[in-house]
């Protein structure tokens, strides 16, 4: 018998998250039996933070649930042909260092995956996060070659595939995040402008400097003030996807802000909120897609 520790929800996040909202606990899972449900054993190798968290724990958690998450775990004992001991899967079972599964909700790693590469990627630019970047950029935003794509929150798990994906596509992409260190990085990895929203004296002029004849595409991951202001420099027929709201999450209070509709109906914009979740039936695509960028 294996003694899983797991993280719960203790308490319902006021404002910003803290430690004394969770609580670590032990539980005793049950050992595996021939004909029975439970078929594999296995043990959490990396454990996703992600910002999603925070609103879908209100939503649909219970204070004293497992929190919430994914992980890559690695099998440790298997009664299913189908898994063998030692391969890595991505399964969705919140915060915990052990679990058991009758393999349904397992994805197993691409039999691609270099030995080489890091397997945390699978929780992030080849995993939910890029996943998100992938089909927000091309199926919400349908960037065409020679536009201009602009990304908040850039040096992030999603931003960061966004900017990168953009490129790839032959796009200008400007990238806007919230340190000098976090704005090197995204110079490192290839966008052709980037700043510091808190540190420059007008988010207004920031965004016009960096792209004077405005932007195609917005790829929002954090909504309020930012969202408000970058909506005004669209291009006529631009499209907005909507896939985060990171500066309200922590809000006690509801953000009152600019209505957008006036933008909306001179520039004749098209915004749109998604959810990965909406091509669940394509993940193998997007993923296959990915790692064959990040091998490259």
């Amino acid at each position: 018998m294996v003694t899983a520790k797991v993280w719960v929800l203790k308490k319902h996040f006021e404002g910003f998250p803290k430690t004394s909202d969770f609580d670590l606990k032990q539980i005793e899972l049950p050992n595996l039996k021939d004909g029975g449900k439970w078929k594999l054993l296995l043990e959490s190798v990396f454990l996703s933070v992600d910002p999603y968290m925070r609103p879908y724990s209100r939503r649909d958690m219970k204070e004293g649930d497992i929190m919430i998450g994914t992980q890559v775990a690695r099998i440790i004992e298997s009664k299913n042909p189908a898994f063998t001991v030692g391969a890595f899967v991505v399964a969705r079972s919140g915060w915990r260092t052990h679990l058991i599964s009758d393999g349904k909700d397992l994805q197993l790693l691409p039999s691609s995956w270099p030995e080489s590469l890091p397997k945390s990627l699978a929780l992030g630019t080849v995993g939910m996060p890029g996943l998100t970047a992938y089909f927000g950029l091309l199926e919400v935003c349908k960037v065409k070659p020679g536009e201009t794509v602009l990304v908040n929150a850039a040096a992030g798990a999603v931003g960061s595939v966004v900017g990168q994906l953009a490129k790839i596509g032959g796009c200008k992409v400007v990238g806007s995040a919230g340190s000098d260190d976090k704005v090197a990085y995204l110079k490192k990895i290839g966008f052709d402008e980037a700043f510091n929203y808190k540190t420059v004296t007008s988010l207004d002029e920031a965004l016009r400097k960096a792209s004077p004849d405005g932007y195609d595409c917005f790829f929002d991951n954090v909504g309020g003030e930012f969202a408000s202001i970058a909506i005004n420099q669209m291009k006529k027929y631009g499209r907005i996807a909507v896939c985060g709201a990171i500066s309200q999450y922590n809000d006690s209070m509801p953000q009152k802000g600019p209505y957008v509709q006036v933008p909306m109906i001179f520039k004749e914009l098209r915004m749109e909120g998604f959810i990965v979740t909406r091509w669940n039936n394509r993940w193998e695509e997007g993923l296959k897609a990915l790692l064959k960028w990040v091998v490259e």
